[in-house]
């Protein structure tokens, strides 16, 4: 997540070599792989998965992994997935590792340099998926192969996916197709996200090292108005258009009730003392009970995530009327997206939204469904790896559960009863997120920290005895 954390907490960083020397080579696989994929094209609309799940299956191949546990599969021949299994004892359930292989759109022309060729530049790695997210599907393809090379044998089964359909567009999404026609390749114990729990940093100083436990739900509703119309030189008082406009005005003027949960209540507390004085107070004032309303709206006010942790939100986000320059609209139709804290319910909403429209001409419906997303437990296994892991390599950084505002595909996993822990390894800059924008990037230092971090987070999840 993009939390807007004041103050910075130091930290060591790994040592790294200067650019033009030679990498280390565990770096330097990391690195291989990363231009690899992102040189790949896996758009929806220019692009395809398989032959990036094919390049990364050769490598495993070329490692030493039996070509049984290295499977390139989904409904077709186009945008495939990879299933890998690095077999372990079988004295714990396995772990899976999850990440999307697809990418939104990037024309070349809209780049300052070529969005399908990874590129080193003043500390920085460009590229289309550089942070979402061929880094972490590139992360994981390395710690394995660097497990195989060891001739590690964790105590449990480490499966890969690397999946399609992620982004909007695709034809299908990978892990619900896995689901249902696979589930066996990747059933586990719980699954590590890599498309979120971003750890964060501002001017170069880590902040915090998140990880994402729960998910809001997304469900999107529509608001319609018919009218018989008529000449624009004729106005009527039931215009469509003032209808509509009037109805999203009221469910702009709403704000949800303040809810925290374990997740969120946990996120408040550990990031606290991380905040300035004015705003730590505020924080521990809506941790109190009850909350304080006041605390509450001045940090809703100060930052849209604050506001977005404390509550259910619905926002207009599209609206199309009429027919015509010289004609009263007939249709007036806008889409009013919800996103839902886990526990919330759906009808609760729609019952909350059709109140404050209150105008029978103004229909309210269901455009998608809301499908629920609980949310993982806390447990020991997990947070006790991450945290012990997070000290070792940036001492005093804080391990912060988060829910993530928006959605990812461990949406699927939690609702076919598997947990799901957010955990990317490469910390981003808090104030220049670009996923899905121009000139995508990520740290070259903090990707090759990342290399660091997953392959020793990935090895204490899969060994019980602590290295």
């Amino acid at each position: 997540m993009r939390i807007p954390l004041a103050v910075a907490v130091a930290t060591a960083a790994l040592p790294l070599v200067l650019q033009g020397q030679a990498l280390p080579p565990d770096q330097q696989l990391a690195r291989d792989v990363l231009a690899e994929l992102i040189a790949i094209n896996t758009t929806h609309e220019r692009g395809n998965t398989t032959p990036a799940a094919e390049a990364m299956a050769r490598r495993l191949l070329a490692a030493g992994f039996p070509a049984a546990d290295v499977l390139v599969l989904g409904p077709g021949t186009g945008n495939r997935n990879l299933v890998a299994r690095l077999r372990g004892t079988g004295a714990r359930r396995p772990i899976l590792l999850l990440a999307h292989l697809d990418v939104v759109e990037a024309l070349r022309d809209d780049w300052s340099l070529d969005p399908f060729t990874l590129t080193e530049k003043d500390g920085y790695f460009y590229g289309r998926g550089t942070s979402d997210i061929k880094d972490m599907a590139a992360l994981f393809v390395a710690t394995l192969i660097r497990f195989k090379r060891e001739r590690f044998v964790p105590d449990r089964d480490i499966i890969l996916a690397l999946t399609a359909g992620e982004e909007s567009g695709g034809d299908y999404n990978g892990v619900q197709w896995l689901l249902q026609n696979r589930r066996d390749l990747i059933d586990a114990a719980y699954c590590i996200n890599g498309d979120s729990g971003d750890p964060l940093s501002r001017e170069g100083r880590r902040l915090a090292r998140n990880v994402e436990a729960s998910e809001k739900v997304y469900m999107s509703l529509e608001l319609t108005v018919h009218n018989p119309g008529g000449h624009s030189s004729l106005p009527t008082p039931d215009n469509a258009i003032y209808q509509l406009a009037a109805a999203l005005t009221r469910i702009a003027g709403y704000t949800f009730p303040l809810r925290l949960n374990e997740i969120t209540r946990t996120y408040f507390e550990r990031v606290a003392g991380t905040m300035p004085p004015a705003q730590a107070a505020d924080v521990r004032a809506v941790l109190r009970t009850p909350p304080d309303s006041g605390a509450a709206g001045r940090l809703s006010a100060a930052s849209p995530f604050f506001n977005a942790q404390f509550r259910t939100t619905c926002v207009a986000t599209r609206v199309e009327a009429g027919h015509a320059d010289n004609a009263l609209p007939q249709t007036a139709r806008a889409v009013v997206n919800c996103r839902l804290l886990p526990d919330e319910r759906a009808a609760d909403v729609v019952a909350t939204i059709r109140r404050l429209v209150g105008d029978a001409p103004v229909a309210v419906s269901v455009k998608d469904s809301a499908v629920p997303s609980p949310p993982s437990p806390l447990v020991p296994e997990v947070m006790g790896a991450l945290e012990r892991v997070t000290a070792a390599l940036w001492p005093g950084v804080p391990v912060v559960p988060n829910m993530e505002t928006g959605a990812t595909d461990g949406l699927y996993l939690r609702n076919a009863g598997m947990a799901v822990y957010g955990v990317s390894g490469v910390f981003l800059d808090a104030d220049d997120i670009r996923a899905h924008g121009r000139d995508e990037r990520i740290g070259v230092r903090e990707y090759y920290e990342g290399a660091d971090f997953t392959y020793r987070f990935v090895k204490a999840l899969a060994n019980a005895r602590r290295e």
